[in-house]
C-alpha cells in the first residue's frame, strides 16, 4: 500500500480542515485590510490616467485635473454603493498634495514625489517599530482579526509572523526607493511615470503574499471580542446566581418566621 493509498485519519482531516480555516481567515483579513483589487485599481489609476494624458499632450494642468477628477469619482461611487472609503479616500488625498507640489513647482514629475516620500516613511516606520517590538502590519492587522494587540504578550509566535511581515514590507518598499529616488533626478517625467506606475503593483503583491505565508503558518490569533463577551455573560451569570441564591435565602428566613 502506497501513501497515497492509506485512509485519511480523522485527526489528519481535523488538522487539515483547521490550517485551510487559517489560510481563509487570513486571505479574508488581508483583503479587507489592503483594499482587494479595487483598492489597488483605485491606488494605480489616478496616476496612470495622470501619466497617460502627460505623455499625450505635456500639459501639467489637465494632466491634474484628470488625476482628481478619477480620484473624486472613485470616492462618489464607494459612497453610492456605501462601501469603505478609505482606500478611496486615501487616493485623493495622495493625488491633491501631488498635484500642490507640482503646481507649486512647476516640474510634472513632482506630482510623484510626496507618494514617493510617504513610501520611504513607510518602510522606515515598518523597519523600525519591528525594532522597537510593536511591528506596524500587527498594529493594522489586530484590529481585524479582532486580536488587538493580544499578540504582544500572549501569543509570542504570532508576534514573530507578524515581525517577520513587517520586516517584508519594509525591505520591499525600500527597495522600491531605491529604484525611484535615482530615477527622480535623471529620468525625465514621462519615463519615471511609467516606471513608477509599473511598480505600483507587483512591491505590494509580494508584501501581501508573504504576509499571507507568515500568517498562515502561525497560531492564530486571540478573538479578544469573544473573550469580553464570554466574560460579559459569566458575570451576567454569577450576578443571576447571586440573585437567586439571595431570594431563595430571604424565602427560606421568611418560612422560618
Amino acid at each position: 500500500m502506497t501513501s497515497l493509498d492509506k485512509p485519511t485519519s480523522d485527526t489528519d482531516r481535523t488538522t487539515d480542515q483547521q490550517e485551510a480555516d487559517a489560510k481563509a481567515v487570513t486571505e479574508a483579513a488581508l483583503f479587507e485590510a489592503f483594499g482587494g483589487i479595487r483598492g489597488m485599481v483605485e491606488t494605480v489609476l489616478p496616476g496612470l490616467l495622470f501619466v497617460t494624458i502627460f505623455t499625450i499632450d505635456k500639459n501639467l494642468t489637465n494632466s491634474a485635473i484628470a488625476a482628481v477628477a478619477v480620484s473624486l469619482v472613485l470616492v462618489v461611487v464607494r459612497l453610492i454603493r456605501r462601501d469603505t472609503v478609505k482606500h478611496a479616500f486615501s487616493g485623493v488625498f495622495g493625488v491633491a498634495f501631488g498635484v500642490v507640489f507640482a503646481k507649486m513647482t512647476g516640474n510634472a514629475k513632482d506630482f510623484y514625489l510626496p507618494g514617493m516620500i510617504y513610501t520611504l516613511g513607510l518602510a522606515l516606520a515598518y523597519l523600525v517599530s519591528t525594532l522597537a517590538g510593536l511591528p506596524l502590519i500587527g498594529l493594522i492587522l489586530g484590529p481585524v482579526f479582532k486580536e488587538n494587540l493580544s499578540w504582544r504578550t500572549r501569543n509570542p509566535g504570532r508576534k514573530k509572523a507578524y515581525a517577520k511581515a513587517s520586516y517584508a514590507w519594509g525591505l520591499i518598499l525600500l527597495a522600491k526607493c531605491a529604484i525611484l529616488f535615482p530615477l527622480y533626478w535623471w529620468a525625465d517625467t514621462t519615463q519615471f511615470g511609467w516606471v513608477l506606475i509599473a511598480l505600483k503593483i507587483p512591491p505590494f503583491l509580494l508584501a501581501v503574499y508573504l504576509t499571507w505565508v507568515f500568517l498562515a503558518k502561525a497560531p492564530p490569533p486571540i478573538d479578544v471580542f469573544a473573550e469580553m463577551e464570554a466574560e460579559e455573560q459569566a458575570e451576567k451569570a454569577r450576578k443571576a446566581a447571586a440573585a437567586e441564591a439571595a431570594a431563595a435565602e430571604a424565602a427560606a428566613r421568611g418560612q422560618e418566621y
